[in-house]
């Protein structure tokens, strides 16, 4: 099930929605649940809601009107809020998990990262963006840092005084930063939104899409980046260690050729499978006039690794076999044999 990541402007009401999401969410899972009959023992799916105020994170770390401009990249409270945020999401992310991560999400980098952690997960991620006007979302915060101020606190400290409040230099700054999500991007994508004047029946009809499109029959399916997946391959084990299996026997082949009184004759019949014997079948490795050590062709055998390292995870891997790999490592032996004589 997905991560669902909320995203809007300072006291845009994310929260207010957050809950309601989860509430929501509950009574879906609530419906469905094998729970309603005798012989269940636990739901289908588990609900987590993570958010700053659940994991104590003040409203303090965003603030960089104290810092200098030149380090305000590198602002660690910030840093630090958003790897605890990404440690309690992935300790619950998974395909029986349904995630509700309510907080600011105003970097678009950020959102990115997190779509690409539930994408290895092989479970999906949507974003519903809370829309509102930021005059009124400014409003919000000026009442809130008012009643602080009528409580006697500092005003400017409503971060730590008052936990959803944000000092003013803080919620400009924000406000400034904030990167709207994007429907055309894939990790902003599917994109849901949530006005400020939406009633209860418009808030419901939002939700019940963002369940359709990810608990719904027509939901897509999630496959992890098939460029760090390793390929499959013959039953005689992985692609590294094939080839350096193969490599080596060949070696050893010319080799042992090469003690023979008759030297090998100039050439060496390389069976295409390692277990084979040199019949018509063989691959031929055409020697030098001159003895080939062991040095020699250990070297030559590490620079064609390290030509083939590169293969590993991509698809032409997937159809290198042992023969194959011996005939290309032959080629390249006739090659350099021939420019070295």
């Amino acid at each position: 099930m997905p991560l669902i990541i909320l995203s809007g402007l300072p006291t845009s009401g994310k929260s207010t929605r957050a809950k309601q999401l989860y509430d929501y969410l509950a009574e879906r899972l609530a419906i469905g649940s094998p729970q309603s009959t005798p012989s269940a023992t636990a739901p289908t799916y588990r609900l987590h809601l993570i958010s700053d105020d659940a994991l104590s994170i003040s409203r303090a770390v965003y603030d960089l009107s104290a810092l200098p401009a030149h380090t305000r990249s590198a602002n660690a409270s910030e840093k630090d809020a958003r790897a605890a945020i990404y440690g309690a999401v992935k300790r619950v992310l998974s395909p029986r998990d349904i995630v509700v991560l309510d907080g600011l999400n105003y970097i678009k980098g950020w959102r990115y990262q997190l779509a690409c952690e539930a994408k290895n997960f092989r479970t999906p991620s949507v974003v519903l963006q809370i829309g509102c006007s930021v005059d009124q979302a400014r409003a919000v915060n000026e009442e809130r840092l008012q009643r602080l101020a009528g409580d006697g606190a500092d005003k400017t400290d409503g971060a730590e005084a008052y936990p959803e409040a944000y000092s003013v230099a803080n919620w400009d700054n924000l406000v400034f930063r904030y990167e709207e999500p994007n429907p055309m991007t894939r990790w902003d994508s599917p994109l849901f939104a949530l006005t400020w004047d939406d009633d209860e029946a418009q808030t419901r009809a939002v939700f019940d899409k963002l369940w359709e499109a990810m608990a719904g029959e027509g939901r897509k399916e999630v496959r992890p980046n098939q460029v760090a997946v390793q390929r499959g391959n013959e039953g005689g084990g992985d692609y590294l260690y094939m080839l350096d299996r193969e490599t080596q026997d060949v070696v050893k082949r010319i080799l042992d050729a090469q003690k023979e009184p008759a030297g090998g004759n100039g050439t060496v019949h390389i069976p295409r499978r390692g277990n084979g014997a040199a019949g018509d079948d063989a691959v031929v490795v055409e020697l030098p006039g001159k003895t080939v050590g062991l040095a020699q062709l250990q070297r030559l055998r590490r620079a064609f690794m390290g030509l083939n390292r590169g293969g590993i995870g991509l698809e032409s891997a997937g159809g290198l076999t042992g023969a194959r790999i011996r005939e290309s490592f032959v080629g390249y032996l006739n090659d350099a044999f021939e420019k070295d004589g």
